[in-house]
């Protein structure tokens, strides 16, 4: 091969190579931050990333991180370290306006709602041989409040501070995550779990299907109280016959739980995203149980604590979910 055609080569093959790297360079990579693998807040982000991996072809790659939950979201997106997170109604509520858990921090006015999806009911479950038959009953009780930076713990400190508790009020006080958490319960080191989820959860039946356990009613003047003077806690019921162990309705309250981003996300991005998920909305809600009630028109306006994004808002109102 002469010169003249080996340099020939060597150029297309670097136009080929770089051609190449373009393409790559415009795919968009979305991390959206999740909970625990046995919550629904992870299936929830697999469920997301799938939809929108699967039209995009390649100008997008969604990827799903595990994490502590909804404040942890919520601090990665301000950082800049998330794209997206899956985070309670009550949490991004106190991070827009700077309240609460987040008073120090100022208002992140920058955050922004896609959609909704399933209700998080503030769950309780102790062990059968427990003597805890309300939420009341746990002082005195080895209880596990959840893991720091999650939304169920955050949520736990609220009924805390509600009832004017420390947690000297109980005879011990635990920190397991969802994952560990089962399997404490059933080992006889926790009296009882608190968890903020969508039902039918993986750990809670993990649980019940392994020991005598039963969930337990959050409700009374207190509950009536704060359902009532907030926005982003509503009555809520765990139907009976779920879970083994717990035939009637258990009544509570709860969230629901919010796909959030910021304002620094593009319009057009946040379009097509939201776009990848109504459109194959029928497919969506086959992914999870928690999902299977799952209305179009109530994941734009239920739970939303946050504006909408400007991407999301175009999409709804061309298909005419708001006016």
């Amino acid at each position: 091969m002469c010169v003249t055609h080996r340099f020939i080569s060597l150029f297309s093959a670097l136009v080929l190579i770089f051609m190449s790297l373009s393409v790559e360079s415009k795919t968009q990579y979305l991390s959206i931050g999740t909970g625990g693998v046995t919550g629904v807040y992870y299936p929830t982000g697999g469920a997301i990333c799938y939809l929108v991996n699967q039209i995009s072809e390649k100008d997008f790659h969604c990827e799903i991180k595990s994490t502590p939950g909804s404040i942890y979201n919520i601090d990665g997106i301000r950082k800049g370290e998330l794209t997206l997170g899956v985070v309670q109604s009550d949490w991004q509520y106190h991070a827009y306006e700077g309240t609460g858990l987040y008073s120090n921090n100022g208002k992140f006015t920058e955050l922004r709602s896609l959609f909704s999806v399933h209700a998080e009911p503030f769950t309780v479950l102790a062990r059968a041989d427990s003597g805890i038959h309300y939420f009341e009953d746990l002082k005195g009780k080895r209880v596990n409040i959840g893991a720091p930076k999650s939304g169920q713990r955050a949520t736990m400190d609220v009924l805390l501070n509600l009832y004017h508790w420390q947690h000297n009020v109980f005879k011990e006080v635990f920190e397991l995550t969802p994952s560990e958490q089962a399997k404490a319960l059933c080992d006889d080191k926790v009296d009882a779990i608190i968890y903020v989820v969508g039902h039918p959860n993986s750990s809670i039946k993990e649980a019940t299907g392994a020991c005598q356990t039963k969930l337990v009613n959050v409700s009374g003047e207190e509950i009536d109280k704060l359902t009532e003077q907030t926005s982003y806690y509503q009555k809520a019921i765990i139907p009976g016959g779920m879970y083994r162990g717990s035939d009637a309705d258990t009544l509570t309250f709860g969230v629901g739980a919010v796909v959030t981003t910021t304002s620094e996300l593009s319009e057009d991005v946040a379009y097509q995203l939201v776009k990848a998920v109504f459109e194959n909305h029928d497919e969506f809600i086959q992914l999870h149980p928690a999902f299977k009630h799952l209305k179009k028109h109530e994941m734009v306006t239920n739970s939303i604590t946050a504006p909408l994004h400007d991407g999301a808002r175009r999409y709804y109102k061309e298909v005419g979910l708001i006016d």
